[in-house]
């Protein structure tokens, strides 16, 4: 039997989208396959072991430094010291020595407490005068923010005053993080967190333990906070976001020819209603990107999963499973290509409300999608079911699945019959091209027969003026001349004609 019949899908076991830690939550490849509660606790242990190795390291080196000052002056004293009197040996030099050592520790020790401290980073004068006048987030808001928080303080006022509390705290988390521009987006993520965390927390303790309203309350909040942070923590300058999204991108362009049998997708796009929702399914994913809350993304992804289920199960008469999702999830990902890919997953990832991203349908359809991007970055001839050299023809475009005519083409199926167009809209293509050569073609017959018969004309017309000259030369006209007479000159007869009738006149 040969390779191609041999064929094997994707897939990836279940367990392997849950939380490496065991904890039971769906993990993310951007947390190296951890939840987002276990990648904060590993991010600041690790964080923390790093401060106090700073500290460590700082403090050596002040202790260093001072124990070489002490040396240096202590020299200088002894040298000096015969010339002094007995009674006042080396106290005034002895005294300013303490002096500056205690001030230069003093220094060096606020020096470091600020270095490794976020919040007592300071700013620009010219950025400070801005945060303290007015935030460019309110300054600037645009129609869809405006829009954003009157909807925000229209259902803070169903809760009275705990929405008046809160509606404070988010305005002041607001004006903070405004402060806030030189963290890097790991830094900002963290902080966003916190708060959501801090928040929820006090809202357990007011809703009494009702997950459901907390999780209404936060819904809200994370609209109202996100929409205002929107531009300034979407793929910030401090990361390489921008250069994935141009690497996934040219990835994906250079596997346009991946066909949908390649991946083991189990759906019919000839099948009218499998055509619709594979556009559906496109259309949801490529919108992710025009959103700017997190979980209005998150609502796109689920949409588009919803899609591409109904798709699978509309093809196979039964309800789709697992291990039929994630190659049609690949399949899609790969003819939408979403513009800003990489980007939108880490905003999501840093941003968006944790328990969102460890339960339910849409941390489920998140997890599978970064696995999705993540397969599409590491995809190889060996994922496909090709030879190298296969793979490597049709990554350099010297040949193609579909179009037939070598040995490793996927153009016949294992009976050896020709498998009908993989989609609907390539095989539309291939006919518009096959029919535009045959315009072009009878286009060139008609020029050409429409050439000849202008030639025909002018030579036609050249042989016409031609005969017409050689019989004019041949018989030249003349042209007799005659004299203008009256009418009855040439009547002989006018003699026997009798006389006029004259009038006369009656007397009565």
């Amino acid at each position: 039997m040969s390779q191609r019949t041999e064929r094997r899908g994707i897939h990836v076991d279940q367990s392997d989208l849950l939380c490496k830690k065991g904890c039971g939550y769906y993990g993310n490849a951007a947390w190296q396959g951890l939840c987002s509660k276990c990648w904060r606790e590993e991010y600041q242990r690790v964080r923390q072991k790093q401060i106090q190795e700073d500290w460590a390291l700082a403090e050596k080196l002040q202790r260093e430094e001072e124990a070489a000052y002490a040396s240096s002056h202590g020299a200088h004293s002894q040298s000096t010291a015969p010339q002094q009197q007995p009674g006042h040996a080396s106290h005034g030099p002895f005294s300013k020595f303490e002096e500056k050592k205690t001030n230069e520790k003093t220094r060096k020790v606020t020096t470091v407490k600020k270095f490794f401290s976020p919040s007592s980073r300071t700013t620009s004068k010219k950025e400070a005068q801005e945060s303290k006048t007015s935030p460019s987030i309110s300054r600037h808001a645009s129609f869809d923010t405006d829009q954003v928080s009157k909807d925000f303080v229209d259902f803070l006022k169903n809760l009275q005053k705990p929405g008046r509390e809160i509606h404070k705290q988010c305005r002041s988390f607001l004006v903070n993080m405004s402060s806030k521009k030189d963290l890097n987006a790991d830094e900002l993520s963290e902080c966003v967190q916190d708060f959501y965390q801090s928040l929820a927390d006090r809202l357990l303790g007011h809703f009494k333990g009702s997950s459901e309203s907390v999780e209404q309350v936060m819904d809200q909040v994370e609209k109202y906070i996100m929409t205002r942070l929107y531009k300034s923590v979407f793929c910030p300058e401090t990361t390489d976001d921008e250069k994935k999204d141009l690497a996934t991108q040219n990835r994906i362009r250079a596997l346009h020819w991946v066909t949908i049998q390649m991946l083991c997708v189990s759906f019919d796009e000839e099948i009218p209603e499998v055509s619709e929702n594979v556009v559906n399914a496109i259309t949801d994913v490529i919108e992710m990107d025009s959103k700017r809350v997190p979980r209005e993304k998150l609502t796109c992804i689920t949409r588009c999963s919803k899609h591409i289920f109904s798709a699978i199960r509309i093809t196979k008469n039964e309800p789709a499973s697992a291990d039929d999702f994630l190659p049609a999830l690949i399949y899609i990902v790969l003819k939408a290509n979403p513009p800003r890919l990489q980007s939108n997953i880490q905003y999501i990832t840093r941003f968006c409300n944790p328990s969102r991203l460890m339960t339910g349908e849409d941390g489920y359809y998140f997890t599978n999608l970064c696995c999705a991007a993540a397969f599409i970055e590491k995809l190889d001839a060996q994922s496909l079911n090709l030879s190298p050299e296969e793979f490597e023809r049709y990554m350099s475009g010297q040949a193609s699945p579909r179009l037939g005519g070598s040995e490793g083409d996927w153009s016949q199926s294992d009976g050896g019959a020709a498998v009908t167009p993989t989609n609907p809209a390539l095989a539309q293509i291939n006919q518009n091209l096959e029919l535009l050569s045959s315009l072009s073609s009878r286009q060139e017959v008609l020029m050409g027969a429409a050439q000849s018969m202008q030639a025909d004309l002018l030579s036609w017309t050249e042989n016409i003026q031609k005969e017409v000259h050689d019989i004019l030369e041949k018989y030249p006209l003349d042209i007799m001349t005659s004299t203008v007479s009256a009418i009855d000159d040439n009547n002989l007869d006018n003699d026997n004609l009798p006389s006029p009738i004259k009038p006369q006149v009656f007397a009565g």
